[in-house]
């Protein structure tokens, strides 16, 4: 489990409840869009507004404790700060799965980059399509 309070700070945020509990819901889940932590942390905070959660959710992708994961015709998902990896995004249910990255796949951006003498601060990879879930519910 991660510690919540410790993260906030190397960050230079306050560790506070509302910040504590937004991070335990999506750590918890793994991806969430802003209305399914709002719906979350409100049952612990009935007074938190949804105002303060989109303020709080801004405010740590701007301190890098979350990353904003887009979603096609849907709204971005948010997940902490991990090590690089790859997201599978269903366009039909927005569920999104990490995959680690391939070796081969980073060799062929690191090419890329290389050969534009462009240097790669960090990257976001996403694969959108048709999860297997959705994929059976379809040909049914």
């Amino acid at each position: 489990m991660t510690d919540y309070a410790t993260l906030l700070k190397d960050s230079g945020l306050k560790a506070t409840f509302q910040r504590m509990n937004i991070l335990e819901s999506i750590e918890h889940q793994g991806h969430m869009s802003i209305d399914a932590i709002y719906e979350k942390v409100v049952k612990i905070h009935p007074s938190l507004s949804l105002a303060t959660v989109y303020k709080n959710i801004i405010l740590m992708v701007e301190n890098t404790v979350l990353v904003e994961v887009p979603i096609i015709g849907k709204k971005a998902k948010y997940e902490l700060l991990k090590d690089e990896h790859i997201h599978l995004v269903c366009t039909q249910c927005g569920e999104v799965e990490d995959k680690p990255h391939n070796s081969s796949a980073d060799a062929i951006f690191n090419a890329m980059t290389q050969s534009e003498n462009f240097i790669l601060g960090k990257q976001q990879i996403n694969l959108y399509g048709v999860c297997s879930h959705c994929n059976i519910a379809i040909a049914s």
